[in-house]
């Protein structure tokens, strides 16, 4: 009898399972939400992924994936050309970020892409064809980052020498990040990676901006970019435009303002 029973209750669960199975899906009820963008941060000259540590925090815990690669910092198009093959890792829409020389390494790498639905510039530089970062940097005045610099000779992988340029550490605080708390600023000027001099002087071949929309934040007491010519860069490129009063280092002193305008991107282009 034992058995007799066993062998019903199996047959019974086998019946339920083929019914199961072979039922229709249903398509009513709430359907999936979509899914948010991955964000990709991505830092400039003197600074590495760390900088962005506020912002990826506050992005994570408002459900956006973040990747925040590490610059290489040798040259305008062999680092765009990296930041292309982390972009082409990402299934889905991005929003893409750069701050700084960063802005100029988003716009060439981000053009003919049909996955990033906006450009974020962190006071930035939102370079044209035929620009370099560095032109950009001095078309107005008020910058001082340039008698701030060490320039430091390094062997290029053709046998050449190269230069790298670092900002002297005295002065890190003054011309990049003034609004940061001290203690935190000689850590940022003892780990800092240099950008190769050549880097700033390359031209942009292509400009994303001219393709997809933008939006651009301007620090008005920036030392390293003169706000002027952040003002120029962003109405040319018709960026959604926000000022604040920070220093260059805004993603570290401010993240939340940074977070603000990241979202208000991704919420205008990826609905």
């Amino acid at each position: 009898m034992y058995l007799k029973r066993t062998l019903i209750a199996a047959g019974v669960a086998l019946a339920a399972l083929a019914a199961t199975a072979a039922a229709p899906v249903s398509t009513h009820g709430p359907q999936p939400r979509h899914e948010k963008p991955t964000v990709v941060l991505v830092h400039g000259a003197f600074a590495d992924s760390s900088s962005w540590n506020g912002v990826i925090d506050d992005l994570q815990r408002k459900g956006y994936p973040v990747i925040a690669p590490a610059n290489p910092l040798r040259g305008l198009h062999d680092d765009a050309e990296y930041l292309a093959s982390v972009l082409d890792s990402v299934e889905g829409p991005i929003v893409l970020a750069g701050h700084s020389y960063g802005g100029s390494v988003i716009t060439e790498a981000a053009a003919g892409d049909r996955d990033v639905k906006a450009l974020v510039y962190i006071a930035s530089f939102q370079l044209d064809q035929g620009e370099s970062t560095a032109e950009l940097a001095a078309k107005y005045p008020g910058g001082e980052l340039g008698a701030a610099l060490d320039a430091v000779p390094f062997p290029a992988a053709d046998g050449s020498t190269g230069t790298d340029l670092y900002v002297k550490q005295d002065e890190f605080r003054r011309v990049f990040a003034a609004d940061v708390p001290r203690s935190t600023t000689k850590l940022l000027a003892a780990t800092q990676r240099p950008i190769a001099e050549s880097a700033l002087n390359d031209e942009a071949t292509r400009a994303a901006w001219k393709t997809i929309p933008s939006w651009s934040l301007v620090t008005t007491q920036d030392l390293t970019i003169p706000p002027a010519s952040m003002r120029f860069m962003s109405e040319r490129a018709g960026s959604h435009t926000t000022e604040i009063k920070a220093s260059h280092a805004v993603a570290v002193s401010k993240p939340h303002a940074v977070v603000k305008i990241i979202e208000s991107a991704a919420r205008a282009t990826t609905r």
